[in-house]
């Protein structure tokens, strides 16, 4: 059975009765415990439960599969009494997440990770979906932009990522270096392929530049940085990447409204965990460098 955590889940509800009393059992919160319901119910295509005042009563179908659920249950209990200890070690998979923009800056940090602790495996996944940490699909997040907002989630702020407008050198010798912000009107850029783009400098760039003179676009950041350095037009690339790049040239210095906030999120069953918390703090060290770089 795929989503172990929300059959888990079911099974407290129908032992305890009450969304809230399987909850305070489970540790979570109570939205928690009705959406993992909501969605294993739509999964399998019946109702496992019927609700009324004083709570939950499991249907027929709700009773085979918590019948199974038990016994599961029970075999997953005598299981954690023969592990429990190994849990203090660095070891295992260690899963991060982030947007693919910030690999420049995390795989450099995950390697020098996993040389601390040579018992790790690492997975580092990127993608333009959410990767849903209370299905334990990663035990780290990195996210960019407004304060994650998910129940059951921790989340710290991290560290404010700059961004400023570059052209390659070659770029710069064939049009000039624009003399001021109106003289950008004049120029070539490179920018998202997504009118929708949440990155403010992109939404900047939609904003005060002419839509034909966005002139190259990509949904891909790595595309985007690579057709600046060819010489494609002027575009958005982070300061710290940028500085690491030969041939670049700063047209406009950063702006705070350019800037993309980023926080580490983290599920709050998995948080205190030795693995996790050893993460955490080697990352935000390794921020401190990048923040005042």
């Amino acid at each position: 059975m795929e989503n172990w955590d929300e059959v888990r889940t079911a099974f407290h509800v129908a032992r305890v009765g009450t969304v809230s009393g399987a909850a305070e059992v489970l540790g979570v919160h109570h939205a928690t415990v009705i959406r993992h319901i909501d969605a294993l119910e739509e999964r399998l295509g019946v109702k496992l439960f019927q609700r009324h005042a004083r709570g939950y009563t499991p249907t027929e179908a709700g009773e085979d599969l918590l019948r199974v659920a038990q016994a599961t249950d029970e075999q997953f209990s005598q299981m954690a009494g023969r592990i429990r200890g190994h849990g203090n070690d660095v070891s295992g998979e260690l899963v991060v997440t982030s947007i693919a923009g910030l690999s420049h800056l995390l795989v450099p940090a995950l390697t020098a990770f996993q040389l601390e602790y040579p018992g790790l495996v690492v997975r580092y996944l990127t993608g333009d979906r959410l990767f849903r940490l209370e299905y334990g699909e990663a035990h780290v997040a990195v996210r960019a932009g407004a304060v994650p907002d998910q129940p059951d989630n921790v989340v710290q702020p991290f560290f404010r990522q700059d961004f400023a407008l570059y052209a390659s050198a070659g770029y710069v010798a064939r049009h000039g270096m624009p003399d001021s912000s109106a003289a950008l009107a004049a120029h070539r850029f490179v920018g998202a392929d997504d009118p929708k783009t949440r990155a403010p400098f992109h939404r900047w760039l939609q904003d005060n530049v002419p839509a034909e003179r966005i002139a190259f676009r990509s949904s891909d950041v790595h595309s985007q940085r690579n057709a600046v350095l060819a010489g494609a037009g002027i575009g958005f690339v982070s300061v710290l990447q940028a500085a690491e790049i030969p041939g670049l040239v700063q047209i406009l210095p950063p702006r705070p409204e350019w800037a993309a906030p980023l926080w580490l999120v983290t599920h709050m069953d998995l948080h205190r965990t030795t693995k996790v918390q050893a993460f955490l703090a080697f990352l935000k060290d390794r921020a401190r460098a990048w923040q005042s770089e």
